[in-house]
């Protein structure tokens, strides 16, 4: 079945003028893929995906062209009757917020146009199953990118912060992503709370910049006592600390919090200096962080195979 295409420009020349006017206008409970094509522009508004909108496409011509900004704080309260959104706290105040399922971004930057030194500013929180971006950027300080729920596969995208700027309790794969450390602090803030759930996030052949500075950034700390996070075939430059991780300021986490490494490589990659709580995973454990079956484990219904096929490109 064809997907239903709508235009956003904000010169007038598409169907809407806004991306969240297009995204209101999908059917509620929609069972057909609609593409959001959205024409190059600076689009300042906060963005809301609901429950009730499934299968949505956001498709830009290039992740620098086409940006969806604002600047809301977890502790500034942004009242837009627009798009349905009150953001308040760190749950509620992402420039862009997506709770439908099925969701797709390409070629779209997620912005928080908040300064350092706001506190909690997120670009997106994803709190949808089986949602995909493909060559996207989110930008941002403290708490970028929200990965709260459900599982999420990322590729070729470009992910920037300095305080816990990837945090959540999702099950996600970054591959070929490029992670930059804009200021001191933590890369990771994942919340797994028990040994039993089986979220986390995997970066796989990632690429971990800095700012010219040396030992600065720590790849993770445990938002949850049981926080796993696993770094595989990736590049760190000398902006990761020696010690790789941190606990939190709680000694108990350290028994509990999942942090591996596996064949990592760069002056950042240090695994003689890393904490001892902390490890480099045997080639037999680190099998099942290698594939996408980490995210996509159904191998009846995989559900990522069906989202790449459904990827429509700007041009189509």
């Amino acid at each position: 079945m064809a997907a239903f295409l709508l235009r956003v420009a904000q010169d007038g020349s598409g169907d809407y003028r806004t991306v969240q006017e297009a995204i209101d206008a999908v059917p509620l409970c929609n069972t057909r893929r609609t593409l959001i094509r959205v024409s190059p522009g600076i689009y300042r508004q906060p963005v809301y995906v609901p429950k009730t909108k499934n299968l949505i496409t956001l498709a830009g011509l290039a992740p620098e062209l086409t940006v969806l900004t604002w600047n809301n704080t977890a502790t500034k309260i942004e009242h837009h009757q627009a798009s349905r959104v009150i953001g308040t706290g760190t749950f509620g105040c992402g420039t862009t917020i997506v709770e439908g399922e099925d969701f797709i971004a390409e070629n779209i930057t997620f912005e928080n146009s908040s300064p350092e030194g706001s506190g909690q500013a997120v670009a997106i929180r994803v709190t949808a199953d089986r949602c995909a971006f493909y060559n996207c950027r989110f930008l941002g300080w403290q708490d970028t990118l929200y990965l709260h729920y459900g599982k999420q596969y990322l590729k070729d995208c470009y992910v920037e912060g300095s305080v816990d700027f990837i945090f959540g309790n999702s099950t996600a794969l970054l591959e070929h992503c490029h992670i930059h450390c804009k200021g001191a602090g933590f890369i990771t803030a994942q919340s797994r709370k028990s040994s039993q759930e089986t979220t986390g996030y995997v970066f796989l052949r990632c690429v971990i910049t800095g700012n010219g500075g040396t030992s600065y950034a720590y790849l993770g700390r445990p938002w949850g006592p049981f926080g796993r996070v696993v770094f595989a075939y990736t590049f760190m430059d000398g902006c990761i600390r020696h010690v790789g991780w941190n606990n939190w300021s709680k000694t108990e986490n350290e028994r509990s919090a999942c942090f591996y490494e596996y064949r990592c490589f760069g002056p950042g990659s240090c695994p003689s200096k890393r904490v001892t709580w902390a490890r480099e995973l045997l080639d037999e454990e680190a099998v099942q962080f290698l594939q996408h079956g980490f995210i996509d484990p159904d191998s009846e219904r995989p559900w990522l195979a069906q989202r790449m096929a459904l990827r429509i490109p700007y041009s189509a």
